[in-house]
Protein backbone atom coordinates (compact mmCIF):
# COMPACT_ATOMS: atom_id res chain seq x y z
CA UNK A 1 0.00 0.00 0.00
CA UNK A 2 1.28 3.80 -0.25
CA UNK A 3 1.53 6.67 1.57
CA UNK A 4 -1.86 8.17 -0.25
CA UNK A 5 -4.05 5.58 0.36
CA UNK A 6 -3.86 7.05 4.22
CA UNK A 7 -4.56 10.36 3.21
CA UNK A 8 -7.97 11.84 4.67
CA UNK A 9 -9.66 15.17 5.34
CA UNK A 10 -9.60 16.03 9.10
CA UNK A 11 -11.41 19.76 10.04
CA UNK A 12 -9.12 21.14 12.42
CA UNK A 13 -11.88 21.42 14.72
CA UNK A 14 -12.02 17.75 15.43
CA UNK A 15 -7.80 17.74 17.27
CA UNK A 16 -9.08 17.82 20.76
CA UNK A 17 -7.55 20.82 22.90
CA UNK A 18 -9.16 18.88 26.23
CA UNK A 19 -9.40 16.02 27.26
CA UNK A 20 -12.82 14.25 28.15
CA UNK A 21 -14.40 15.55 31.78
CA UNK A 22 -14.19 12.31 32.67
CA UNK A 23 -11.81 9.85 31.72
CA UNK A 24 -14.07 6.55 30.83
CA UNK A 25 -17.02 9.03 29.31
CA UNK A 26 -15.21 9.65 26.31
CA UNK A 27 -17.04 8.61 22.77
CA UNK A 28 -16.16 4.63 22.11
CA UNK A 29 -16.67 3.63 18.53
CA UNK A 30 -16.80 -0.23 18.23
CA UNK A 31 -15.56 -1.98 14.80
CA UNK A 32 -16.49 -5.54 14.24
CA UNK A 33 -14.02 -6.89 11.82
CA UNK A 34 -16.22 -9.90 11.90
CA UNK A 35 -19.51 -8.36 10.32
CA UNK A 36 -18.56 -5.00 9.45
CA UNK A 37 -20.36 -3.27 11.81
CA UNK A 38 -19.78 0.26 13.75
CA UNK A 39 -21.53 1.15 16.88
CA UNK A 40 -21.48 4.21 18.76
CA UNK A 41 -20.84 3.82 23.00
CA UNK A 42 -18.97 5.54 25.42
CA UNK A 43 -16.14 4.13 26.93
CA UNK A 44 -17.31 2.74 30.26
CA UNK A 45 -19.43 1.00 27.62
CA UNK A 46 -16.26 -1.16 27.21
CA UNK A 47 -17.22 -3.92 29.66
CA UNK A 48 -19.77 -5.13 27.99
CA UNK A 49 -17.56 -6.71 25.09
CA UNK A 50 -15.27 -8.47 27.31
CA UNK A 51 -15.85 -11.70 29.75
CA UNK A 52 -13.56 -13.63 32.46
CA UNK A 53 -10.60 -14.76 31.62
CA UNK A 54 -9.68 -12.48 28.91
CA UNK A 55 -6.82 -10.01 29.09
CA UNK A 56 -6.13 -6.47 28.48
CA UNK A 57 -2.55 -5.65 27.94
CA UNK A 58 -1.68 -2.36 29.37
CA UNK A 59 1.40 0.06 28.60
CA UNK A 60 2.80 0.99 32.48
CA UNK A 61 5.68 3.20 30.38
CA UNK A 62 5.34 7.08 32.70
CA UNK A 63 5.45 10.46 30.49
CA UNK A 64 8.36 12.56 32.39
CA UNK A 65 7.72 16.22 31.88
CA UNK A 66 10.67 16.67 28.59
CA UNK A 67 10.07 19.94 27.68
CA UNK A 68 12.26 22.78 29.37
CA UNK A 69 12.48 26.50 28.82
CA UNK A 70 15.81 27.89 28.60
CA UNK A 71 17.85 31.05 27.84
CA UNK A 72 21.02 31.29 25.59
CA UNK A 73 24.12 32.76 27.19
CA UNK A 74 25.26 36.31 26.30
CA UNK A 75 21.88 36.84 24.46
CA UNK A 76 19.29 35.60 26.39
CA UNK A 77 17.08 34.29 23.95
CA UNK A 78 14.30 31.65 25.00
CA UNK A 79 14.99 28.39 23.38
CA UNK A 80 12.47 25.26 23.95
CA UNK A 81 14.50 21.86 24.74
CA UNK A 82 12.57 18.73 24.30
CA UNK A 83 14.25 15.84 25.93
CA UNK A 84 14.22 12.80 23.53
CA UNK A 85 16.72 10.43 25.41
CA UNK A 86 19.20 9.71 28.53
CA UNK A 87 22.66 8.76 26.34
CA UNK A 88 24.69 8.40 29.81
CA UNK A 89 23.45 9.07 33.56
CA UNK A 90 26.93 9.40 34.63
CA UNK A 91 28.23 12.20 31.74
CA UNK A 92 24.58 13.20 31.84
CA UNK A 93 24.44 13.69 28.41
CA UNK A 94 21.05 13.92 26.29
CA UNK A 95 19.97 13.58 23.28
CA UNK A 96 17.25 16.31 22.64
CA UNK A 97 15.74 18.67 20.22
CA UNK A 98 15.90 22.82 20.53
CA UNK A 99 13.84 25.70 19.05
CA UNK A 100 14.76 27.95 17.48
CA UNK A 101 17.63 25.57 16.26
CA UNK A 102 19.29 28.31 13.94
CA UNK A 103 20.97 29.71 17.09
CA UNK A 104 21.74 26.82 18.79
CA UNK A 105 25.75 25.57 17.74
CA UNK A 106 28.33 23.39 20.03
CA UNK A 107 29.56 25.27 22.50
CA UNK A 108 27.10 27.24 23.29
CA UNK A 109 25.83 27.09 26.71
CA UNK A 110 21.66 27.10 27.60
CA UNK A 111 20.60 28.24 31.47
CA UNK A 112 17.72 26.96 33.03
CA UNK A 113 15.18 28.28 35.85
CA UNK A 114 14.80 32.00 37.81
CA UNK A 115 18.25 31.19 39.39
CA UNK A 116 20.26 29.51 36.49
CA UNK A 117 21.43 26.69 38.85
CA UNK A 118 20.99 24.34 35.75
CA UNK A 119 23.43 24.77 32.98
CA UNK A 120 23.26 22.88 29.37
CA UNK A 121 26.56 23.30 27.11
CA UNK A 122 26.00 21.67 22.98
CA UNK A 123 28.13 19.15 22.35
CA UNK A 124 26.99 18.32 18.95
CA UNK A 125 24.41 18.64 16.29
CA UNK A 126 22.71 15.10 15.70
CA UNK A 127 20.15 16.68 13.11
CA UNK A 128 18.34 19.59 11.54
CA UNK A 129 17.03 19.93 15.24
CA UNK A 130 18.95 17.75 17.13
CA UNK A 131 21.53 18.77 19.41
CA UNK A 132 23.36 16.64 22.36
CA UNK A 133 23.78 18.19 25.42
CA UNK A 134 25.80 17.77 28.91
CA UNK A 135 23.97 19.34 31.72
CA UNK A 136 26.45 20.81 34.11
CA UNK A 137 24.76 20.55 38.09
CA UNK A 138 26.59 20.72 41.33
CA UNK A 139 24.28 18.36 42.57
CA UNK A 140 23.83 14.09 42.92
CA UNK A 141 22.00 12.43 40.02
CA UNK A 142 19.15 12.05 41.89
CA UNK A 143 19.29 15.91 43.09
CA UNK A 144 19.70 16.45 38.89
CA UNK A 145 16.86 14.27 38.13
CA UNK A 146 14.24 16.21 40.24
CA UNK A 147 15.31 19.19 39.21
CA UNK A 148 14.70 18.50 35.17
CA UNK A 149 11.04 17.30 36.88
CA UNK A 150 10.33 20.62 38.59
CA UNK A 151 11.34 22.70 35.62
CA UNK A 152 9.95 20.72 33.01
CA UNK A 153 6.25 21.37 31.89
CA UNK A 154 4.15 18.09 30.26
CA UNK A 155 5.39 17.29 26.39
CA UNK A 156 1.66 17.94 25.55
CA UNK A 157 1.75 17.74 21.06
CA UNK A 158 2.34 20.39 19.26
CA UNK A 159 -1.24 19.95 17.63
CA UNK A 160 -2.33 21.42 20.93
CA UNK A 161 -1.99 25.23 20.69
CA UNK A 162 -3.00 26.63 24.10
CA UNK A 163 -0.40 26.45 27.56
CA UNK A 164 0.29 24.01 29.85
CA UNK A 165 -2.10 23.59 32.18
CA UNK A 166 -1.87 22.28 35.95
CA UNK A 167 -4.45 19.02 34.97
CA UNK A 168 -2.58 17.91 33.01
CA UNK A 169 0.17 16.50 34.46
CA UNK A 170 -2.31 14.25 35.56
CA UNK A 171 -4.54 13.82 32.65
CA UNK A 172 -1.36 13.36 30.26
CA UNK A 173 -0.67 10.33 32.25
CA UNK A 174 -2.36 6.89 32.38
CA UNK A 175 -3.33 5.67 35.88
CA UNK A 176 -1.54 2.52 35.45
CA UNK A 177 1.83 4.44 34.49
CA UNK A 178 4.75 3.05 36.46
CA UNK A 179 8.26 3.08 34.75
CA UNK A 180 9.14 6.82 33.75
CA UNK A 181 10.34 6.67 30.26
CA UNK A 182 8.32 8.25 27.86
CA UNK A 183 8.26 12.05 26.05
CA UNK A 184 4.35 10.90 24.60
CA UNK A 185 1.63 9.57 26.39
CA UNK A 186 0.18 5.75 25.19
CA UNK A 187 -3.14 7.66 24.61
CA UNK A 188 -5.48 5.02 24.21
CA UNK A 189 -5.02 4.05 27.72
CA UNK A 190 -5.36 7.43 28.85
CA UNK A 191 -9.36 6.30 29.16
CA UNK A 192 -9.67 4.07 31.82
CA UNK A 193 -10.42 5.06 35.20
CA UNK A 194 -9.60 3.49 38.07
CA UNK A 195 -13.51 2.44 38.57
CA UNK A 196 -13.58 0.93 35.46
CA UNK A 197 -10.49 -0.97 36.06
CA UNK A 198 -12.08 -2.36 39.45
CA UNK A 199 -15.30 -3.58 37.36
CA UNK A 200 -13.33 -5.19 34.87
CA UNK A 201 -11.51 -6.92 37.28
CA UNK A 202 -14.95 -7.81 39.15
CA UNK A 203 -15.88 -9.75 35.67
CA UNK A 204 -12.91 -11.71 35.78
CA UNK A 205 -10.84 -10.01 33.20
CA UNK A 206 -6.94 -10.31 33.60
CA UNK A 207 -4.65 -7.56 33.24
CA UNK A 208 -0.42 -7.69 31.67
CA UNK A 209 1.61 -5.19 31.71
CA UNK A 210 4.43 -4.74 29.30
CA UNK A 211 6.51 -0.93 28.62
CA UNK A 212 7.32 0.56 25.87
CA UNK A 213 8.62 4.12 26.56
CA UNK A 214 7.04 6.24 23.69
CA UNK A 215 9.05 8.52 21.36
CA UNK A 216 8.69 11.05 19.64
CA UNK A 217 9.49 8.73 16.15
CA UNK A 218 5.90 7.60 16.79
CA UNK A 219 4.37 10.68 15.36
CA UNK A 220 7.31 11.90 12.53
CA UNK A 221 5.59 12.04 8.93
CA UNK A 222 6.07 8.91 6.66
CA UNK A 223 7.88 11.22 3.40
CA UNK A 224 7.90 8.07 0.85
CA UNK A 225 5.02 7.18 -1.00
CA UNK A 226 6.48 3.47 -0.81
CA UNK A 227 5.99 2.56 2.73
CA UNK A 228 8.28 -0.47 2.61
CA UNK A 229 11.22 2.56 2.75
CA UNK A 230 9.72 4.24 5.45
CA UNK A 231 12.22 3.77 8.80
CA UNK A 232 11.01 3.87 12.17
CA UNK A 233 12.69 5.32 14.80
CA UNK A 234 13.50 2.40 17.68
CA UNK A 235 11.88 2.80 21.10
CA UNK A 236 12.57 0.85 24.43
CA UNK A 237 10.32 -1.86 25.14
CA UNK A 238 10.23 -4.75 28.10
CA UNK A 239 8.28 -8.02 28.78
CA UNK A 240 8.44 -9.82 31.66
CA UNK A 241 7.58 -13.11 32.01
CA UNK A 242 4.67 -12.67 33.90
CA UNK A 243 3.32 -10.83 31.08
CA UNK A 244 4.15 -13.69 28.83
CA UNK A 245 2.15 -16.39 30.87
CA UNK A 246 -1.12 -14.34 31.16
CA UNK A 247 -1.25 -13.43 27.42
CA UNK A 248 -0.15 -16.91 26.38
CA UNK A 249 -2.44 -19.08 28.79
CA UNK A 250 -5.19 -16.64 27.60
CA UNK A 251 -4.26 -17.41 23.60
CA UNK A 252 -4.27 -21.06 24.17
CA UNK A 253 -7.15 -20.69 25.69
CA UNK A 254 -8.85 -18.85 22.97
CA UNK A 255 -9.74 -15.93 25.34
CA UNK A 256 -9.73 -12.07 24.01
CA UNK A 257 -6.47 -10.86 24.26
CA UNK A 258 -6.51 -7.06 23.52
CA UNK A 259 -3.79 -4.46 23.02
CA UNK A 260 -4.65 -1.47 24.92
CA UNK A 261 -3.01 0.63 22.11
CA UNK A 262 -0.65 1.13 19.34
CA UNK A 263 2.29 0.76 21.65
CA UNK A 264 1.16 -2.38 23.14
CA UNK A 265 0.44 -3.63 19.87
CA UNK A 266 3.88 -2.84 18.29
CA UNK A 267 5.72 -4.24 21.78
CA UNK A 268 3.56 -7.42 21.21
CA UNK A 269 4.49 -7.92 17.41
CA UNK A 270 8.25 -7.27 18.31
CA UNK A 271 8.63 -10.72 20.81
CA UNK A 272 6.79 -13.24 18.91
CA UNK A 273 7.87 -16.42 18.87
CA UNK A 274 8.42 -19.33 15.75
CA UNK A 275 5.26 -20.92 17.12
CA UNK A 276 3.30 -17.84 17.53
CA UNK A 277 3.29 -17.22 20.79
CA UNK A 278 4.26 -14.26 23.45
CA UNK A 279 8.36 -14.10 24.06
CA UNK A 280 10.18 -11.98 26.49
CA UNK A 281 11.52 -9.18 25.66
CA UNK A 282 13.96 -6.75 26.74
CA UNK A 283 15.74 -4.20 24.04
CA UNK A 284 15.00 -1.74 21.21
CA UNK A 285 12.10 -2.00 18.71
CA UNK A 286 11.95 -0.19 14.99
CA UNK A 287 8.99 -2.64 14.18
CA UNK A 288 6.96 -0.43 11.57
CA UNK A 289 3.36 -2.50 10.99
CA UNK A 290 1.30 -1.41 7.81
CA UNK A 291 -0.90 -3.29 5.75
CA UNK A 292 -0.60 -5.92 4.85
CA UNK A 293 0.42 -7.93 8.41
CA UNK A 294 -0.50 -10.74 9.42
CA UNK A 295 -1.03 -10.35 13.49
CA UNK A 296 -0.19 -13.31 16.41
CA UNK A 297 -0.82 -12.30 19.75
CA UNK A 298 -3.73 -9.80 19.68
CA UNK A 299 -7.20 -10.45 18.38
CA UNK A 300 -8.69 -6.91 19.54
CA UNK A 301 -7.14 -3.47 20.17
CA UNK A 302 -8.54 -0.05 21.83
CA UNK A 303 -7.05 2.69 19.82
CA UNK A 304 -7.79 6.57 19.34
CA UNK A 305 -8.61 8.58 15.87
CA UNK A 306 -4.81 8.80 14.46
CA UNK A 307 -4.31 11.64 11.86
CA UNK A 308 -3.84 11.51 8.54
CA UNK A 309 -1.11 9.55 6.74
CA UNK A 310 0.87 8.80 10.31
CA UNK A 311 2.13 5.38 11.56
CA UNK A 312 -0.58 4.70 13.81
CA UNK A 313 -3.48 5.21 11.34
CA UNK A 314 -1.96 2.65 8.74
CA UNK A 315 -1.30 0.18 11.92
CA UNK A 316 -4.67 0.17 12.79
CA UNK A 317 -5.27 -0.34 9.24
CA UNK A 318 -3.80 -3.41 8.87
CA UNK A 319 -5.40 -4.58 11.80
CA UNK A 320 -8.95 -3.91 10.74
CA UNK A 321 -8.59 -3.88 6.98
CA UNK A 322 -8.31 -0.86 5.04
CA UNK A 323 -11.72 -0.44 3.74
CA UNK A 324 -13.34 -1.28 6.84
CA UNK A 325 -11.32 1.76 8.73
CA UNK A 326 -11.49 4.47 6.19
CA UNK A 327 -15.44 3.58 6.32
CA UNK A 328 -15.45 3.89 10.34
CA UNK A 329 -12.92 7.31 9.86
CA UNK A 330 -15.66 8.60 7.53
CA UNK A 331 -18.20 8.03 9.74
CA UNK A 332 -16.09 9.46 12.80
CA UNK A 333 -15.50 12.76 10.98
CA UNK A 334 -19.42 12.91 10.30
CA UNK A 335 -19.94 11.98 13.78
CA UNK A 336 -17.49 15.12 15.19
CA UNK A 337 -15.09 12.40 16.95
CA UNK A 338 -12.72 13.44 18.85
CA UNK A 339 -9.21 12.73 17.29
CA UNK A 340 -5.62 12.17 18.60
CA UNK A 341 -4.01 12.16 22.37
CA UNK A 342 -6.81 13.65 24.17
CA UNK A 343 -9.40 12.45 21.77
CA UNK A 344 -12.26 9.90 21.50
CA UNK A 345 -11.37 6.01 21.74
CA UNK A 346 -12.19 2.79 19.42
CA UNK A 347 -12.31 -0.55 20.32
CA UNK A 348 -11.74 -2.45 17.18
CA UNK A 349 -12.86 -6.63 17.95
Amino acid sequence: MKLSHFDFELPEELLAEYPSENRDESRLMVVDRKNGTIEHKQFKDLIDYFDEKDVMVLNNTKVFPARLFGNKEKTGARIEVFLLRELNPETRLWDVLVDPARKIRIGNKLYFGDDESLVAEVIDNTTSRGRTLRFLYDGSYEEFRTKLKELGETPLPKYIKREVEDSDSERYQTIYAKKEGAVAAPTAGLHFSKHLLKRLEIKGVNFAEVTLHVGLGTFSPVEVEDLSKHKMDSEQAEIEAEAVQIVNQAKEEKRRVCAVGTTVMRTLESAVSSQNTLNEFGGWTNKFIFPPHDFSIANCMITNFHTPKSTLLMMVSAFAGHDLMKEAYEEAVKEKYKFYSYGDAMLII
